[in-house]
């Protein structure tokens, strides 16, 4: 929960039109109040007896009524606003968190009949919009002082009170939220995320990949980015500013953010920090790359944080930069997921206090940096398989970073490395089942030569069991897969396989097969990410070869080319065990 302080101003008539009103693309949806100063003030958006002019006189009464000078800027104005993921709260809610914001921002603290007026007003799920004018009504005005900081104590207390996204205060390691204009302007503009984001990603990665100032601002450059350099009198480059083409503002003036605003570790001293101690650059041979890197970051995990705090601090550092070029170059099939973890470590790169600049472990990550980043041209001739062994080293790499954290007692941080590590585990999976996928060769198709008790008819696709598929392909963890959350995603994935031609039996033994499965927290899910990685290793071999694998060559459940006469169907009983919400040991 972030509560943000928005522009003062002396309009509050204004402001409550623009609060009650459609917005600008009309993404305001039902406007009304959750609470106000005074609970028997009617609502402009629920009552006829009240329109927005009368709860502007309303609040600015005080105002108006004080003698002597009347402050300029008098209209307060404070969004409070929930992460995407957090769980909708109710108007009660949030009118609970309304009252406690105005009693710590000093407006309306409780039990003071002579405060300042105030209303809450709610125009979508996620946030509020608190607006008070600055004049109590005995004509005195408010103590304000460090009012955002103590109303963020009191949305730490919400969080947990609610259940919601738990967010530290006061580390000053966190990005700046983005706002909702930007993602508007960004919609308007047919962009698929806001300037920000995307000026901090590729700053982000010129900064990681740079072996210097120069090179980092020569990167910089040829990504496309305006660029522009703060010189002071004396010649030297104190800072920085970027922007990107066509995006202006109403002035048409090109909009910049210097370093500092996109994160506190893209700065320029804290870029410098970068190359401040040189890391020798190690050529080498493209087909070697991942497995020299692998290696690297393999003895860089054993030593993380091995000698004290601030050399921690500096390792996750240069292992937040060496995900961030690892993701930049990575294969296509699991480029997403890599940017996604690296997203997510992002935070986790960033430990409070002090950061030392040496250290072994952020040698060999910056060393390992170095060496992709070089490698940069052999990347099309790396698929996810040759990245394998490099991608399990990461995940050892993150989950050292998650441990470091917490024994710091850094619940943010290792909040991050674990989301981060996730997705790095799916990266795994994919890649597992990918490589499966290249060296599959399918079974040739049995053909009948006389009846009998084992024979059965070949059941057209998606009508076969798939829980029988499973007890048949992977017997020993059977039990422990159908009575998993995650079954019908699996069941799901094995339809497609047998839609596409493939055995699903003999897909799903050949992908449990690569690599082992006892020691995941969920095999069904596990497997399920596998044969994505499988899918769309099979996907990319026919579209490079210009052709689509035959359900008959492939050793599916094929069908033959004159179209089948199609009878009534019959009455049938659903196979035991085929049901989603059925299975050996499942809870009921």
């Amino acid at each position: 929960m972030i509560p943000s302080k928005l522009d003062e101003g002396s309009d509050t008539y204004g402001l409550l039109h623009y609060l009650y009103g459609p917005g600008k693309r009309d993404e305001h949806t039902d406007p009304h109040m959750v609470a106000s100063w005074d609970p028997y003030v009617d609502d402009p958006g629920r009552s006829p007896d009240m329109t927005i002019s009368d709860l502007a006189l309303f609040l600015d009464a005080p105002v108006f009524a004080m003698r002597g000078k009347k402050p300029k800027l008098y209209v307060y104005h404070v969004s409070v606003r929930n992460d995407a993921d957090d769980r909708i709260l109710s108007d009660e809610e949030w009118a609970q968190v309304a009252r406690e914001m105005m009693h710590a921002a000093g407006i309306a603290e409780h039990g003071d009949d002579e405060a300042c007026r105030w209303v809450a007003v709610r125009h979508a799920t996620d946030h509020i919009h608190l607006v008070a004018t600055k004049v109590r009504e005995d004509g005195r005005q408010s103590n304000l002082r460090q009012d955002i900081l103590k109303m963020q104590a009191a949305a730490r207390a919400f969080e947990v009170q609610f259940g919601l996204r738990r967010l530290k205060h006061g580390d000053k390691t966190a990005s700046r939220w983005r706002k909702a204009g930007e993602l508007e302007k960004a919609e308007r503009r047919g962009l698929s995320e806001a300037s920000r984001v995307t000026l901090q990603r590729t700053v982000r990665e010129a900064s990681a990949a740079a072996t210097g100032e120069g090179d980092f601002f020569a990167r910089l450059t040829a990504s496309g980015l305006r660029v522009k350099q703060r010189v002071a009198p004396d010649g030297n480059v104190t800072g920085y500013s970027v922007a990107m083409p066509g995006d202006r503002n109403t002035e048409q003036a090109p909009i910049w953010f210097s370093g500092a605003r996109l994160a506190p570790d893209l700065s320029l001293p804290r870029v410098r920090e970068r190359w401040s101690a040189p890391v020798p650059v190690q050529r080498v041979a493209p087909e070697m790359m991942w497995r020299v890197a692998e290696g690297k970051v393999r003895a860089a995990a054993e030593q993380l944080g091995s000698s004290g705090l601030d050399q921690g601090a500096g390792d996750v550092a240069a292992l937040g930069d060496l995900i961030v070029v690892a993701a930049a170059i990575s294969p296509h099939l699991v480029r997403d997921k890599i940017r996604d973890a690296a997203y997510e470590f992002e935070r986790a790169s960033r430990a409070p206090g002090d950061r030392a600049l040496e250290g072994q472990a952020r040698t060999l990550y910056r060393e390992s940096t170095q060496v992709l980043s070089q490698s940069v041209s052999a990347v099309g001739r790396n698929d996810a398989v040759a990245a394998l062994g490099f991608l399990l080293a990461l995940v050892q790499a993150i989950e050292a970073a998650r441990s470091w954290h917490e024994a710091q007692e850094h619940r943010v941080q290792a909040q991050a490395s674990g989301r981060a590590g996730r997705l790095l585990r799916e990266a795994v999976e994919v890649t597992a089942g990918a490589s499966a996928a290249r060296e599959y060769r399918p079974r040739p198709r049995r053909t009948a030569t006389r009846p009998g008790p084992a024979q059965r008819k070949a059941a057209a696709p998606g009508e076969r069991p798939m829980a029988g598929v499973v007890q048949q392909a992977v017997p020993e963890h059977a039990r422990e897969i159908l009575a998993d959350s995650a079954w019908p995603t699996l069941r799901t994935r094995l339809l497609k396989v047998e839609r596409a031609g493939d055995d699903p039996a003999d897909v799903l033994a050949t992908v449990a097969a690569g690599r082992e499965l006892s020691s995941a927290d969920s095999i069904a899910e596990v497997l399920t990410w596998r044969l994505d990685g499988w899918r769309k290793q099979r996907g990319s071999t026919a579209e490079a070869s210009g052709t689509r694998p035959s359900p008959t060559a492939a050793g599916g459940a094929g069908t033959s080319a004159a179209p089948a006469r199609k009878a009534a169907p019959a009455p049938r009983r659903r196979p035991p065990g085929d049901e989603q919400h059925r299975g050996p040991g499942r809870a009921r």
